[in-house]
C-alpha cells in the first residue's frame, strides 16, 4: 500500500533534508512540504473538500512550524481530519514533550536530527493507524466527508460599526434555512450579544478557557440554548476575565463547536486580541464590517494590514461588507475595495436605524420584522457567503426564500447589490451610478 506523506516544515533546509529522506521509504509518496499552519490547514481542507480518500495518511509536523505552535496544529489537525496519522518532528525527547504530543493527538513522535529507520517505523505505524481509522469510518454509515463546519467571523473596522448586528442576523439566517448554528460572543471585553437577544446566562468562554479536553458534555454545558434555535457561546460578564480566554484556548473552543455545528458565527467585535486573532485564522469566511466613511474605512485598512504582518490572514481572502450605505455617500463600495485590497460583498446594507431601533432596546433582535430592508440585506449576504441550505420545498424564512448557490432572496429589497432586472435584461436601472450598482 503506498503511504501518503505531507511534511509541515517552515525551514527551507530542514523541509529539504525531511524531503529527501522520505523519498527512501519504501512504498512512500512524499507530497511537496507546506510552509506554515495555515498552508497545511487549507491543503488537508481542500483535499477532505474533494474526497476522504484524497487526504494524506500521515502528516508530518516539524517543531518550528508557525504561526500556529506545533501542538496546536497537531490537535487541530486531529479534531478536524480524524483519519490522518500526525507525527512530530523535534529535538527535544523528553517525557514531557512525549505526552504533550499524544495528548494533543499525535501517532508518533521523531527526534532529530532524523533517523531513517526511526522514520521509517513511525511514518509505517501512523499509516497502519491512519488505515484502520478509514476502514473503521467507510464501514459505518456515518462517514467522515469533510472538514467540519463552516466558521464564520465578523470583525468590525471599528467600534459601533454593526458588527454584533451583522453576527446575529447571519446565524438566524443559517438556523432558518435547517442549519445547526452556534453564535459564539468573541468580544471578550464588551460583547453584547446576550443584551441583544435578552440573554441572562451564568455560563460564558471563560469557562472553556482552561479546559484541555472540551468533551460534547463539557460543551452543552456552558452554551445557552436560545429559543430560535441557536446555541449561544457568550463572552464574561467581568470584562476582565476575558483575558483567561488565550489564542490557544480560542483554538479549542473553535475546533470543539466546529465539529457539533454546521455553522459557527463568531462576533470578533472591534478590538483584535490572541482569542478572537486565532479565531479569524482559523475561519472558513472572515467578513470586516465597515461603514462608508473616513474613519471607519481607515479602520478597516488598519486591521487588514495588521492581519497581514501577523500572518493571521491575507487581504483577497477577506470579504468586507458596508454598512450604513446611502447612495449619496460619498465613500462608495469599489474605493472601499481598492483601499482596502479586500473583496466587497455585492450587498450593502442601507442605513436604517429605525427599523433595528425598536428591537434593540427590547433585547429582541430576533424578531426583527421580516420586512426590515436592514433583515433583508443581511440575510441576502448571508446566502451570499453560502451559509443557508437551499429549501427544496420553497419554505420562507424570515419571509424571504433562501437559496444557497445564488445567495438571493426572494423580495429582498434591502439586498442593494442585486438590483432588479428591467425588461430589456440589463441589470440596473435608468439613473443609476455605478457606485450604487
Amino acid at each position: 500500500m503506498t503511504t501518503r506523506i505531507l511534511p509541515a516544515v517552515g525551514d527551507i533546509d530542514a523541509a529539504r533534508s525531511v524531503t529527501t529522506l522520505l523519498s527512501q521509504l519504501p512504498d512512500a509518496e512524499p507530497a511537496t512540504p507546506v510552509g506554515d499552519s495555515t498552508q497545511l490547514i487549507d491543503t488537508l481542507a481542500r483535499l477532505a473538500g474533494e474526497a476522504l480518500d484524497e487526504l494524506p495518511e500521515v502528516v508530518l509536523v516539524h517543531e518550528r512550524i508557525g504561526p500556529v505552535p506545533a501542538l496546536e496544529l497537531i490537535r487541530e489537525v486531529s479534531l478536524r481530519f480524524p483519519s490522518v496519522g500526525v507525527v512530530l518532528i523535534t529535538a527535544d525527547a523528553s517525557p514531557n514533550l512525549f505526552a504533550d504530543a499524544m495528548d494533543s493527538g499525535a501517532r508518533g513522535l521523531v527526534t532529530l536530527p532524523l533517523s531513517y529507520e526511526e522514520l521509517a517505523n513511525r511514518v509505517q505505524a501512523a499509516a497502519q493507524w491512519s488505515a484502520g481509522v478509514r476502514r473503521h469510518l467507510t464501514s459505518g454509515n456515518d462517514v467522515f466527508t469533510g472538514p467540519g463546519g463552516t466558521v464564520v467571523t465578523v470583525t468590525g473596522a471599528k467600534g459601533g460599526v454593526g458588527a454584533t448586528v451583522t453576527a446575529i442576523q447571519l446565524a438566524l439566517a443559517a438556523q432558518a434555512s435547517g442549519n445547526t448554528v452556534a453564535l459564539v460572543d468573541m468580544d471578550l471585553q464588551t460583547g453584547d450579544i446576550a443584551s441583544f437577544l435578552d440573554v441572562q446566562f451564568r455560563r460564558s468562554l471563560v469557562d472553556l478557557a482552561l479546559i484541555t479536553d472540551i468533551s460534547p458534555r463539557v460543551l452543552s454545558d456552558a452554551v445557552f440554548s436560545h429559543s430560535t434555535g441557536l446555541a449561544l457561546l457568550l463572552a464574561p460578564g467581568e470584562g476582565e476575565r476575558g483575558e483567561e480566554v488565550s489564542d490557544r484556548s480560542a483554538r479549542q473552543i473553535v475546533s470543539a463547536l466546529r465539529t457539533r455545528y454546521e455553522i459557527v458565527v463568531i462576533d470578533c467585535g472591534g478590538q483584535m486580541n490572541g482569542a478572537n486573532a486565532a479565531a479569524v485564522e482559523m475561519a472558513d469566511v472572515a467578513l470586516l464590517v465597515t461603514t462608508p466613511d473616513v474613519v471607519a474605512v481607515r479602520g478597516a485598512k488598519r486591521v487588514v494590514r495588521m492581519w497581514e504582518r501577523l500572518q493571521i490572514r491575507k487581504a483577497e481572502e477577506t470579504i468586507t461588507l458596508v454598512n450604513r450605505f446611502t447612495r449619496n455617500t460619498e465613500i462608495q463600495p469599489p474605493l472601499i475595495q481598492k483601499i482596502t485590497g479586500t473583496r466587497v460583498a455585492s450587498a450593502a446594507v442601507p442605513a436604517n436605524f429605525k427599523e433595528l431601533q425598536a428591537s434593540i432596546d427590547s433585547g429582541r433582535l430576533h424578531e426583527l420584522d421580516a420586512k426590515s430592508t436592514v433583515k433583508q440585506a443581511l440575510w441576502g449576504l448571508a446566502g451570499e457567503l453560502g451559509i443557508v441550505k437551499e429549501s427544496a420545498t420553497g419554505k420562507k424564512s424570515g419571509g424571504a426564500l433562501v437559496k444557497r448557490n445564488s445567495g438571493a432572496f426572494k423580495n429582498d429589497r434591502g439586498s442593494i447589490g442585486r438590483p432588479r432586472r428591467r425588461r430589456d435584461g440589463s441589470g440596473h436601472r435608468p439613473g443609476d451610478s455605478e457606485g450604487t450598482r
